[in-house]
């Protein structure tokens, strides 16, 4: 029981280890090896997908040589580029540095599979840890920090998973397929819905505005104790006694990946603790028979000891029987095991492509999350019903349901109390004379080397001292790119408050910053007309006190094939002047469009003014070496603007554009 604990604390670390690695990969496939909007979606899917093609040759490796010494050798690789990843500067090394720790993890994978039969609860604790580490983190993980206590915990963490690897396990049983089945899609589940803190902060910011935006919450990572708790309780605990019972966990994850899917930030809250709950449920009742095998191997094993003794030997790589028919059966059962995780890896990865490029091709992508928790309903709804052990008595190799679920619940409640802030609008005594606005798209937080770097992202904005921040490409949560809250990270280091607006889904679209107070959000849905991505735009209110009030909206226009965004830019124009009312108005943002276009005469025309005129030719993108005008600010007659300008910095792939405006007199 003590080595079997251990594998399942190995398997645990592993699973972390991995998806810390895969925060940093997935980003750099549209930040490195392409870039998105640019590299076709499609060049960018066959590379992803290469590799986990590749490491479906990794069962026949196992059967060649054994589950131990690929299983060992695979570990020392993952561990080895989880800790490089925390040094590396960037670039294509990165990239790299990132895809060989994926290989590795992946095989490492296959070779554990090779040689447990009961994997749920390993994969169930390492899920549930990761996202309670995550959310302490508040979404900013240890690999894109440089400081010594990212180094120590990196170094804490890649050391207890080579020391629990280094124990031999016992033997397996025959079993397991169906849970290293649905490791790949209750992975991706998991990191897009389920256990993401940065969803659940979304989710809980659209709970304290109105008209469809978000704003700044309380204690937005509150939901994540909550998934946690009701996911591991739920694979732990073992399925329901009841036959009607064991259609639950299916019905749930069904539920959670539909609401999900509508793309509505209202349905977010119930999304997740929905599917969190579903997908515990059914890897509990794929976990049913595994247990019953492994209690067979155990008794096995104490008649025989010979067949705990063969583990990790190349001619029994499952660690299992004597005589040539029980060799053949350990290796089929191995195998069986070592295919099946592979085909769940690249369902997904095939799903995750799917679905994201959905943002560059320009169909419709709701299904894609229903479609994999339909598969995981099916697997789980489907597997045998066993009759598990006495009540009261764990099976060998499980954890205790309640202790487990306190201890890693208790580690994610301390997110809300230490990870959370929320910034506090100022109201100085009297409104200013002038204000600073900063107008940024930010790609998401990854600057040109492909690095989520927050202190050079945060350094770019404040040099220019802003009372108004209009951010273009936010991101809230997509799995794609880490499953990092951008928004909140950045808006906790800038110490202001935020109201966002979902433009190509709930967690992907623009926002306003402010240090004086907002009120009156709303938000426009602007047409497609061809462009895949969504827009839309986002009017708030800036209450600098006294009575002065101005309107702001922020937005990014999307430009369909072959064409400019003048369609949406009069749909913004027309939005933002009823909206503002007679007061001053400013709108900005990533307009994608050039001085003398017919999309940017649309402002002009309006009787809007071009804010950075004084400082043209004010070229934005791309940041490196700049070229474009595509990033604007117009304003209203009444205000003035001065000082104009595009700082240089690499923090994105745009330039932001500050401008200095002189409020009319009251």
């Amino acid at each position: 029981m003590r080595y079997r604990q251990l594998t399942t604390g190995s398997l645990a670390l592993g699973v972390i280890l991995l998806i810390d690695v895969l925060r940093v990969w997935l980003p750099g496939i549209i930040t490195i090896f392409g870039q998105a909007a640019s590299t076709p979606a499609e060049l960018m899917g066959a590379f992803a997908l290469g590799w986990f093609v590749l490491a479906a040759a990794a069962p026949a490796l196992v059967r060649r040589v054994g589950a131990r010494p690929v299983t060992v050798t695979a570990a020392v690789l993952l561990a080895a580029a989880r800790l490089a990843l925390t040094a590396t500067p960037g670039g294509r090394a990165q990239l790299w540095l990132a895809t060989a720790g994926l290989l590795a993890g992946l095989v490492w994978l296959v070779g554990v599979a090779g040689g447990i039969d009961r994997p749920v609860p390993g994969l169930a604790l390492g899920l549930a840890v990761n996202a309670a580490l995550h959310a302490l983190l508040d979404t900013y993980d240890l690999a894109w920090r440089s400081d010594w206590t990212a180094w120590l915990l990196s170094a804490v963490a890649v050391g207890a998973f080579l020391l629990a690897t280094a124990v031999r396990g016992t033997p397996p049983g025959p079993g397991g397929a169906r849970s290293w089945l649905l490791a790949g899609p209750v992975l991706l589940l998991a990191g897009m819905v389920a256990l993401a803190p940065a969803l659940a902060q979304t989710a809980m910011s659209y709970l304290v505005a109105d008209d469809g935006v978000a704003s700044s919450p309380l204690f937005g990572l509150a939901p994540v104790p909550v998934a946690v708790a009701g996911f591991l309780l739920a694979a732990l605990a073992g399925p329901p006694r009841r036959p009607w019972g064991r259609a639950l966990g299916p019905v749930a994850v069904l539920a959670g990946a539909v609401l999900f899917a509508l793309d509505n930030g209202d349905l977010l809250l119930a999304a997740i603790p929905l599917t969190a709950i579903g997908l515990g449920a059914c890897l509990a009742l794929t976990d049913a028979a595994s247990a019953v095998g492994l209690a067979r191997a155990d008794a096995a094993s104490a008649v025989d000891p010979s067949r705990a003794d063969a583990v990790g030997g190349s001619a029994t790589a499952a660690g299992v029987g004597v005589g040539e028919a029980g060799r053949v059966d350990a290796l089929r059962a191995a195998a069986r095991r070592g295919y099946a995780l592979a085909a769940g890896m690249l369902v997904f990865v095939l799903a995750a492509v799917a679905y994201y490029s959905a943002y560059d091709l320009g169909y419709p992508n709701g299904a894609v999350p229903v479609v994999v928790a339909g598969l995981v309903a099916a697997v789980a709804f489907t597997s045998r019903p066993v009759v598990g052990p006495p009540a009261g008595r764990r099976s060998a190799g499980s954890l205790a349901p309640l202790p487990t679920t306190a201890v890693v619940t208790a580690l994610a409640m301390l997110a809300p109390v230490f990870a959370d802030k929320v910034g506090v609008s100022t109201n100085r005594n009297g409104p200013p004379k002038e204000i600073t606005v900063v107008a940024y798209n930010i790609r998401m937080g990854f600057g040109l080397d492909g690095r989520f770097d927050l202190p050079a992202l945060t350094n770019t904005i404040e040099r220019q001292r802003p009372d108004v921040v209009l951010l273009s490409e936010v991101d809230r949560g997509w799995l794609l790119n880490g499953g990092h809250d951008t928004l909140d990270l950045l808006a906790d280091r800038l110490d202001m408050p935020y109201v966002f607006g979902a433009a190509a889904d709930a967690v992907w679209g623009d926002a306003v910053l402010s240090r004086w107070p907002i009120e009156d959000e709303r938000t426009l849905r602007l047409p497609a007309v061809g462009a895949p991505t969504g827009a839309q735009a986002l009017a708030v209110t800036v209450n600098f006190s006294g009575g002065v009030r101005c309107a702001v909206v922020s937005t990014h226009l999307q430009p369909p094939p072959g064409g400019g965004p003048v369609v949406q830019a009069r749909a913004v124009v027309d939005f933002a002047i009823e909206y503002a009312a007679g007061r001053p108005l400013v709108v900005g943002g990533d307009l994608n469009t050039e001085p003398g276009d017919e999309a940017f005469g649309k402002f002009t025309e309006a009787g809007l003014v071009d804010a950075l005129a004084a400082g043209r030719p004010l070229a934005t993108s791309p940041a490196d070496d700049p070229r474009q005008e595509i990033d604007h600010v117009f304003v209203s007659p009444g205000l003035t603007p001065s000082g104009p300008v595009a700082p240089p910095g690499t923090a994105s792939d745009h330039l932001p554009v500050a401008v200095t405006l002189t409020l009319p007199p009251r």
